[in-house]
């Protein structure tokens, strides 16, 4: 069914079990870490608590994620045709077609949304904006022009059979295949259309490089800003403790922000040094970090939880911190005698993006 050679990607049968392996553990901890953040949102919002923008752009990150984490990463080959002859191959043309539109639909989703964080950050601190004032003017179109996008740019593939195994999955890529039973060495393309291929991977690629680019220098501006922030509090004397908070939290903000935008470098940098570079080892590595980016966004999603807990907890070091806020909460929750109630309220109140 594919032309291509089933270890060519990643050089040997070896490599592409150790590539699977790495890429399920990494699908695991991302769906475990997305899974975190979608369900302290939701508790929020069970305990009749407000959300703010910032908590609902990372719900629709996480979902997206979760998407992409399970039917890409985790399925993986699963739902590859088994004539490709890919590791632990068992599916057919209908579960790639299925995968190839959840992998673009949230995998591009999940890009959008990455800027969508940097978006917000950038209004807060540079230029002032409140959380109420990004929820009037920008939220709900944001969402909207968002999931329409990646929505439209996934079915396209879908209508033309674009879906296709490449490399261990499914992607937007024609199928070629011998022209004719009584053909020898001339392939044609069987399934699929080459300019709806190269259209959309323009897009793509150019989507992903404009979110790079904001993102950092989103990121930059931040930083310039609150760097100036800090001249002036040194030139100057302030009066009141408003003004300390304010730039405690600009700075906590600003720290954020670059980690989110380090996570995305650390997922997408080494896709982009796979491309150019096509070589087994540069595409094993792309495949193994890139499945982690939702277990790095839900560690700093949760980081403040984490320093509030080290600082309440003084000697606690941030892993012991992370296990304290994020171990399963279910025997609480189902402990008619409300049991760890205290425990719980005193990890859930972390300072929130404001």
């Amino acid at each position: 069914m594919s032309t291509v050679d089933p270890f060519a990607c990643v050089g040997s049968v070896r490599n592409e079990l150790i590539v699977a392996i790495f890429q399920k553990t990494g699908a695991f901890l991302s769906i475990v870490g997305s899974s975190l953040i979608v369900s302290d949102v939701a508790k929020k919002v069970r305990n009749g608590k407000e959300t703010d923008p910032y908590q609902r752009i990372m719900v629709g990150l996480s979902i997206f994620d979760l998407l992409l984490s399970f039917f890409w990463f985790f399925l993986g080959t699963w739902m590859v045709p088994k004539e490709t002859g890919w590791l632990w191959a068992v599916g057919n043309t209908s579960s790639c077609s299925v995968q190839g539109f959840f992998v673009v639909f949230a995998g591009y989703g999940e890009t959008c949304y990455q800027a969508a964080i940097s978006l917000n950050i950038l209004l807060l601190i540079v230029f002032g904006w409140k959380q109420e004032t990004f929820s009037k003017k920008v939220e709900k179109p944001m969402h909207f022009l968002i999931i329409a996008f990646v929505l439209v740019f996934a079915i396209i593939p879908l209508v033309y059979e674009t879906y296709n195994p490449w490399c261990g999955g499914c992607t937007i890529i024609p199928l070629w295949g011998k022209c004719s039973a009584k053909d020898e060495g001339e392939f044609c393309i069987v399934r699929g259309n080459q300019k709806v291929e190269l259209v959309l991977r323009l897009i793509a690629g150019a989507a992903i490089l404009i979110v790079l680019i904001f993102c950092t220098v989103a990121m930059v501006w931040v930083y310039l800003h609150v760097r100036r922030q800090e001249l002036r509090n040194r030139r100057y004397v302030f009066g009141g403790s408003n003004n300390a908070a304010n730039h405690r939290e600009s700075r906590r903000i600003r720290k954020i922000l670059f980690l989110y935008t380090l996570s995305l470098y650390f997922s997408y940098v080494p896709g982009f040094f796979a491309v150019f570079v096509g070589d087994p080892i540069s595409q094993s590595i792309s495949d193994t970090v890139f499945p982690l980016l939702g277990f790095w966004n839900m560690l700093v999603y949760f980081l403040p939880n984490c320093l509030k807990y080290q600082r309440d907890h003084p000697g606690t070091w941030l892993v012991t911190a992370y296990f304290q806020v994020l171990r399963p909460q279910a025997p609480c929750a189902w402990s008619p005698s409300g049991m760890c109630a205290g425990q719980k309220e005193e990890l859930e109140d972390a300072p929130e993006m404001n």
